[in-house]
């Protein structure tokens, strides 16, 4: 008599944002020029694919657009439009907004949601570029409590009119000394958002140091009613099991650690439904999906091979890290412009060498080093608005283009 050895028990429930269940408690961050709707559809496909465990696959977590502003949606910037497309299959279909004034922000979200445009609205307060904290806004936000509730009343009011979850992701607050997150966690918990995210680092450490993974505990201990997703350092399955079991968090944010390795979906699905299979894959199994990749891109660009090919030059480095490339290769593929181009040198390399295992792992994208953070004038000196920052901050989704 023969007897099949028990499933093993997942590590994390599914993750409920509001009307969405999340098979797989992992959600995608927004990455500027990296999560567009091909990127998307490239882990989506992968963790299809790929290993299912216990039930659970990398498709079933949440994928989310990459930021565009408010001011630039309600004015239909065909660029922002672009940004906030998703396929037909894409569900629930999520978009982050950003924003600096709570009138423009509920346009934006009356916009997603009476256009049935999204399912689900994230918004950002964790962007630590200069160029966006200088005016009051990302990272900077949250320091001023008023304006940071009216953003999320505003968003949440309109999109809850549809049954469209909001949720808010932020960092630890500007530096050591003007820690933001528990106060913004609480008032967004009050203000009826349907998840909190926390990136434990400051916007004075950007990407660089170690994440505070200890922030995302307490967090989880201010807010009680909604799940607390843990955000940074999550560079494979094991890191987000660690973190889980360290912070008590419901499910896990993952940005840079996906660079050039859409499979991390996959191991993460695998990894909280309680197996240890990865994918391993080779390099031709790696140049196959970056080729796919590539051909996304040119799609989303509307059939423009060369922005397409322009695009994908950035990812390359990340798909052939640990891999032997060779230096002359690798060149020359970061100055691809065309498919015909990429498959050629796709061709010349040597696509049996197998998956080299910790060469490949770790850290990707620039970690950078710690800053101070730029700020409008006088921003520290009280948790309020002045008429002159009311004014710069007016000023501030002017700033960040791109979407």
């Amino acid at each position: 008599m023969t007897t099949t050895a028990p499933a093993p028990a997942p590590v994390l429930p599914p993750l409920q944002i509001g009307r969405h269940v999340i098979g797989s408690p992992v959600v995608l961050a927004p990455m500027a020029g990296i999560t567009n709707r091909a990127f998307r559809r490239l882990c989506r496909e992968y963790g299809s694919a790929g290993l299912e465990a216990g039930g659970a696959s990398g498709a079933s977590s949440l994928y989310v657009a990459e930021m565009v502003t408010t001011r630039a949606l309600v004015e239909r910037n065909a660029e922002t439009l672009r940004l906030i497309s998703h396929d037909p299959d894409e569900q629930p279909r999520s978009v982050q907004l950003y924003s600096v004034d709570p009138a423009t922000a509920g346009l934006a979200a009356r916009m997603l949601v009476t256009e049935d445009r999204a399912d689900h609205i994230d918004l950002n307060f964790g962007c630590p570029v200069p160029k966006v904290t200088r005016k009051g806004g990302g990272a900077a936000l949250p320091w001023k409590t008023e304006l940071f509730r009216g953003i999320v009343r505003a968003v949440v009011r309109e999109a809850s009119a549809h049954d469209v979850p909001v949720t808010v992701k932020m960092r630890v607050g500007i530096d050591a000394d003007h820690v933001t997150y528990l106060d913004a966690g609480r008032i967004a918990e009050a203000e009826g958002v349907a998840a909190v995210a926390l990136h434990a680092r400051t916007a004075a450490q950007a990407y660089s140091g170690q994440a505070d993974w200890s922030a995302i505990a307490r967090l989880k201990e201010a807010v009680t009613t909604i799940p607390v997703l843990g955000n940074g350092d999550i560079w494979s399955a094991e890191d987000a099991l660690a973190m889980v079991a360290r912070t008590g968090c419901d499910g896990v944010v993952v940005g840079r650690g996906c660079l050039g390795r859409p499979w991390l979906f996959t191991d993460l699905a695998a990894a909280f439904a309680g197996s240890d299979a990865r994918v391993t894959p080779g390099l031709r199994e790696v140049t196959e999906t970056l080729r796919r990749h590539a051909r996304y891109l040119v799609e989303f660009y509307d059939g423009d091979e060369g922005r397409g090919c322009r695009d994908i030059r950035k990812h390359i480095a990340w798909y052939l890290k640990g891999f032997p490339a060779g230096s002359e290769v690798r060149h020359r593929l970061a100055l691809v412009d065309s498919l015909q181009a990429l498959d050629d040198l796709i061709g010349g390399m040597d696509l049996d060498a197998p998956w080299p295992g910790e060469p490949a792992e770790g850290q990707r994208g620039r970690s950078g080093s710690p800053r101070v953070v730029a700020m409008p004038e006088h921003w520290l000196r009280s948790r309020e608005l002045d008429d002159a920052q009311r004014a710069q901050v007016a000023q501030a989704e002017l700033s960040v283009s791109g979407g």
